[in-house]
């Protein structure tokens, strides 16, 4: 009868959300939602691609490698792969052509899919996407588990048997290596997720 209300703080809250009264105050700033990226369906192999580029150590501390692979979401088979001693979009670039063209699928409407590094975002490789008639799709700003066929990928590589742990000693012996890896996995490797069959 006074005018006074009691109630639990929550209490309040959801009442004010209820009449939509609830407002963004104070210094915090307000949450930032992220629409999810379109997503495109894979019936065929050369539909949708993922790339992505993973640290390899070398043997010294502090220096790296740099493995950059891609990998067809339908067959799961990596149909591109370098390694080289930086991160680099004209790298990035000059492994995208060389891929499509082994994979005869120029001009073919590819969905490049990649999260938003510098190289992924470069104005060499966004060139090299329209010059090749590739349709672009990146992760949303912050959100790691936008890419997972890529990220799914390196978790196999680096805990792979045959990873060396105390790391690559040129970037030869790493090239060497991953391609060896490639060989096994696209054609000995039996991948749970296609029904234990061999991606390449």
């Amino acid at each position: 009868d006074n005018g006074q209300y009691l109630a639990s703080e929550s209490s309040f809250y959801r009442v004010l959300k209820a009449n939509d009264q609830l407002t963004h105050r104070g210094k915090a700033k307000p949450k930032n939602s992220r629409a999810k990226p379109r997503g495109y369906t894979a019936t065929g192999p050369n539909q949708v691609w993922t790339w992505d580029i993973s640290y390899c150590p070398s043997t010294v501390i502090g220096r790296f490698f740099y493995l950059y692979m891609i990998i067809d979401i339908f067959s799961r088979k990596i149909v591109g792969w370098e390694v080289h001693d930086s991160e680099s979009g004209e790298y990035a670039a000059e492994l995208l052509e060389r891929t499509l063209w082994a994979e005869k699928c120029v001009k073919q409407n590819v969905v490049l899919h990649s999260d938003n590094g510098s190289p992924m975002k470069c104005l060499t490789m966004q060139a090299k996407m329209l010059e090749m008639g590739i349709i672009g799709s990146r992760s949303r700003p912050g959100v790691s588990n936008d890419n997972p066929y890529s990220e799914s990928l390196f978790r196999t590589v680096k805990y792979s048997h045959r990873w060396p742990s105390e790391g690559f000693k040129h970037l030869e012996d790493a090239r060497s290596w991953v391609k060896g890896f490639t060989n096994w996995y696209n054609n000995a490797h039996r991948h749970s997720r296609i029904k234990f069959v061999t991606p390449g």
